[in-house]
């Protein structure tokens, strides 16, 4: 008898509730497990974690289609991902970009750049899983997940861990994001004030406790600055520590507030010696059934020297800023979203959200310093058969800099993503 058996599970039949996880008695009727050893109790235990969309965003693949099984069900070793394909069309303001950010939407408005066609397949991601039953330790999980979103349709790595029980290490989904709580959209941008960064960490999740759990972890900074004439930005000596507490009921709602506190260190080349400025955030977060079919979720983020994990304001030099007397400061700053989902059946759903990233303290700040951008969207996702899916959506974007000058965008675009 081989050592390997090969499970060929169909894909899940219906849109996923996100975040809720799957016990052994929630495995798809449709999976067809072909093993030397059927009866093996441990074979639907490690195949229902494969199936756990716990802590996982509308963006992340569903449990993969082809699964290799040790002849004992002890190992499953899942390949999957799927292939998205968008075509898209700016109207009255254009962003030059596949995702939809609307800190480049240009200021003042640009009647040269009133239109724009694109489209892309650069999000299609490939994923490999690998789940082991209960050890002393706990399960072990180790996933790796790739985009073709590298230069010239290159890989780009994603996410990379292994969890052994209760702590992660390696690359995910920052415990300053809430996952669940994310806007489902078809832009990969997604909204302006959303908090979705991915960071190099050592993460511990508690088990839930009558509904409540927590998180914590020591993070890989990623900080941009706007330096001054004698400031420069030099390495960062201590790691981010975002933590969280949540309660959660029904299988797919739960509040969530999340803290996080950062050290951002830079250089005064006037004084010869190193700085340091406190870096903080806090953030409630929320999905809730309201009634049977609509689901509302949303967080909103408020914190200082944290634009590193905003959408709309990570990478743009917000982190630090000059505060007029020769060093550097941490700026306010909120980002936040708010959204309405409803399932008119379990392959057809409609949302729309609205979200807004806004910039505080920025005194003495050039006046083409971004203030605040808004993102409007509204969609809607079609699953035609269980690994094919359409999608339509709308989204109007605005920018408004310091200056009071303003620009603004739209977009039209439509998905076919095909799961495997």
């Amino acid at each position: 008898m081989k050592e390997l058996a090969v499970a060929a599970v169909a894909a899940l039949a219906c849109l996923p509730v996100w975040g809720q996880a799957l016990d052994e008695d929630s495995i798809p009727t449709r999976a067809l497990i072909l093993s030397g050893d059927k009866s093996h109790p441990n074979h639907r235990l490690t195949i229902a974690e494969m199936y756990s969309r716990e802590n996982l965003a509308f963006e992340d693949p569903a449990a993969p289609r082809f699964l290799f099984l040790d002849k004992k069900g002890e190992v499953a070793l899942g390949i999957g991902g799927y292939l998205k394909a968008v075509g898209e069309y700016d109207f009255d303001g254009a962003v030059d970009n596949n995702g939809f950010y609307t800190n480049a939407i240009p200021v003042p408005f640009d009647p040269a750049q009133r239109n724009r066609f694109g489209a892309t397949a650069s999000n299609s991601t490939i994923f490999l899983k690998m789940v082991t039953r209960p050890t002393k330790l706990g399960r072990v999980i180790v996933y790796i997940q790739t985009a073709f979103t590298g230069a010239n349709y290159g890989l780009q790595l994603k996410q990379a861990y292994v969890s052994v029980g209760h702590v992660t290490l390696g690359k995910a989904r920052s415990t300053f994001a809430d996952g669940p709580a994310m806007a489902p959209t078809v832009d990969d941008e997604g909204p302006s004030g959303q908090v979705s960064a991915k960071n190099m960490l050592v993460k511990y999740e508690s088990p839930s406790w009558g509904g409540f759990s927590f998180a914590g972890s020591v993070e890989l900074p990623d900080a941009s600055y706007t330096t001054g004439e004698s400031t420069r930005a030099i390495s960062q000596r201590f790691p981010d520590i975002p933590v969280y507490l949540q309660y959660g009921w029904g299988g797919d709602s739960h509040v969530r507030l999340s803290g996080i506190l950062r050290e951002l260190s830079y250089r005064d080349e006037a004084a010869a010696s190193n700085h340091f400025a406190t870096g903080w955030g806090v953030q409630f977060s929320t999905v809730a059934s309201l009634f049977p079919g609509l689901n509302f979720f949303g967080h909103y983020t408020y914190g200082k020297g944290i634009a590193s994990y905003i959408n709309d304001l990570g990478g743009f030099g917000y982190d630090l800023v000059p505060d007029g007397s020769g060093k550097l400061k941490a700026p306010g700053m909120t980002g936040w979203t708010a959204g309405l989902q409803y399932n008119f059946t379990p392959d057809f759903f409609v949302s729309g959200s609205y979200s807004r990233a806004q910039l505080y303290d920025t005194a003495g700040m050039d006046a083409s310093t971004y203030r605040y951008a808004q993102y409007i969207v509204a969609n809607a996702f079609y699953n035609v058969w269980g690994d094919l899916r359409l999608g339509v959506e709308y989204i109007h974007g605005t920018r408004k800099d310091i200056s009071g000058l303003s620009g603004h965008a739209n977009r039209l675009e439509a998905m076919l993503q095909y799961s495997f």
